[in-house]
């Protein structure tokens, strides 16, 4: 599931089975500035419309996308395709492709793609998605619910294609919340340890679930499949561009841009973080060393720039902010000054250096803890002075996932178990709660935007959440498709809101004006926990990294 999932990813429905006998021709007349064009069918649909098509260059790490229209015409822009020879691939759940490819010339090319549709259900599965597979599921909401745990770590392909019995899946789930949230196949990290893993005898009502679901007692699941429609309209109207990191372990998780244009990312479970030349592609990559070592896992959260284009770096268990200065290659690190002892399980996650200008005190959240220093913080790294949020007794819950610093530095924070919003003001340290409209869930992470308004992923409300500081006032918007799961939302600071989530693989846009969504269906699984808007354009972009394979994706829309 690392490797590049370009052409080879189960979920990207080319699963290749021979070269085609495919002829390719000189584009017809009217193809414009179009390199490379033609129309997707199959023998049991026609033309189809909703189709991926990908093209990656031989030699090359870069990938381009674009999607069938209603007459089931593809075109690559010309400026998105020097000559040379593709392969070729496609994403459409219940179709196939044999194994494909286009030499592309200094003259249009015309490339039509015949697919195969496919009629057994077992290999339609492998093309699902895990928002399809948890929709699919039998069981009651909580059973299916508890799905959604997997996918921080692997995707639902692990469960559904697994033959563990009822004991032996016991087991297997009562090991997993042991490893950390930043886990995965290939850095199975564990949690501090607190005594023994039980000793399991008997079936659980989880390890019974999952055994009723998988292949344990049967070669063909017992249940329909259930798949979403293909993009249809305006969600055809899109380039993506995928960009694949040089290690096959790399897990990109947030994604932020300097002045330059390059792209900075975090690596989620291994001691990394990166620069992407988007232009060329090339990857430099960074190591921060490490104050903990043996099984406490490595990796960071949250990347971000200051005013000063320096880079930080939330160094998640190793309990230190890392610091780059890209002009001089000075690279500092500043650790939690508290005892080892009273860390638990505590991961330094989110930091926000956005506003640091204002009063040079840097905000950051150690989340996921068990011990004594977990919470909110800021620190003036000039000082050395670090402070913890504290609050006056009976006060509501404040512990943070993330954390926003408005205009003003002061400090928003959020959690997607808490229906509150809360402000932490940056001269006075008070705090002050804010109630959602809706209640059972809370914010996940977010962004603020140019009017210090707060816009943010309601993860389990399947909402998306915008509130004003100034005036107060909430405002929430559902996304259409069930298993969304918004972990992430921000304005574009003219017309659009945008957000995606760890399940569906699909990037959402959403036109603020007039409530309109427009759902773009990634090129391949997506495990998503941050978004960034590039601003510049006539239209914004959105950039996502795959914290489960070694990809950053740009998903570019054509039509407003």
């Amino acid at each position: 599931m690392r490797k590049a999932k370009l052409l080879a990813l189960v979920v990207v429905a080319t699963m290749l089975v021979g070269t085609a006998s495919i002829k390719v021709t000189q584009a017809a007349e009217g193809t414009g500035s179009a390199a490379l064009t033609g129309t997707v069918s199959s023998q049991a649909d026609g033309p189809m419309e909703g189709v991926l098509v990908g093209a990656k260059r031989d030699g090359s790490t870069i990938s381009t996308w674009v999607v069938s229209n209603a007459q089931g015409q593809y075109s690559f822009p010309r400026d998105r395709m020097e000559p040379g020879r593709y392969a070729i691939g496609i994403r459409a759940v219940g179709y196939e492709l044999p194994a494909t490819s286009a030499d592309v010339k200094g003259d249009a090319t015309r490339l039509d793609l015949p697919l195969t549709k496919i009629t057994r259900a077992m290999k339609i599965a492998t093309q699902m998605s895990n928002g399809e597979l948890i929709m699919s599921a039998p069981g009651t909401p909580q059973q299916r619910a508890s799905l959604g745990a997997c996918v921080n770590c692997h995707s639902l392909q692990r469960v559904f294609f697994s033959h563990f019995d009822p004991l032996e899946m016991s087991i297997v789930a009562a090991r997993m919340p042991r490893h950390t949230n930043n886990s995965s196949p290939m850095h199975p990290w564990f949690r501090p340890q607190e005594g023994p893993l039980p000793v399991i005898t008997e079936p659980t009502s989880q390890g019974r679930y999952l055994s009723s679901i998988n292949l344990s007692a049967t070669d063909t699941f017992q249940f329909p499949l259930k798949t979403l429609p293909r993009p249809k309209g305006k969600a055809t109207q899109v380039i993506y561009t995928v960009y694949e990191l040089p290690r096959p372990d790399a897990s990109p998780h947030d994604v932020a841009f300097d002045a330059d244009g390059n792209a900075w990312y975090s690596d989620f479970n291994s001691q990394y973080f990166g620069k992407l030349d988007v232009k060329t592609g090339k990857v430099v990559e960074y190591s921060p060393p490490l104050r903990r070592t043996g099984q406490v896992a490595q990796g960071g959260l949250q990347i971000d720039l200051d005013k000063q284009g320096r880079v930080y770096y939330g160094n998640m268990s190793q309990l230190q902010i890392v610091r780059l200065d890209p002009k001089t290659g000075k690279m500092e690190t500043f650790q939690l000054p508290t005892p080892e002892n009273t860390w638990g399980d505590g991961h330094l996650t989110m930091i926000d250096p956005a506003h640091m200008d204002v009063d040079g005190q840097l905000w950051f959240n150690i989340a996921f803890d068990t011990g004594e220093s977990g919470g909110t913080w800021r620190v003036d790294l000039a000082k050395n002075k670090w402070t913890p949020m504290t609050y006056p007794k009976g006060s509501p819950p404040a512990r943070a996932y993330d954390v926003v610093a408005d205009s003003q530095n002061n400090a928003w924070g959020m959690q997607m178990t808490n229906d509150k919003l809360w402000k932490t003001d940056a001269k006075t340290l008070q705090t002050t709660w804010y109630d959602f409209p809706t209640k059972g869930a809370g914010c996940r992470r977010g962004h603020m935007d140019s009017q210090d308004r707060l816009w943010c992923g309601v993860f389990n409300g399947n909402r998306l959440a915008m509130f004003d500081t100034k005036t107060l006032i909430f405002t929430e918007w559902t996304v259409p498709t069930e298993w969304t799961r918004p972990y992430d939302a921000q304005y574009d600071d003219r017309a659009y809101a945008w957000t995606a989530g760890m399940d569906n693989d699909l990037a959402v846009r959403l036109n603020v004006a007039t409530g309109e969504f427009t759902q773009y269906l990634l090129p391949h699984e997506t495990n998503v926990r941050h978004v960034e808007v590039q601003k510049s354009g006539p239209l914004s972009s959105l950039w996502l990294g795959d914290q489960h394979g070694n990809t950053l994706t740009k998903i570019e829309p054509l039509a407003p």
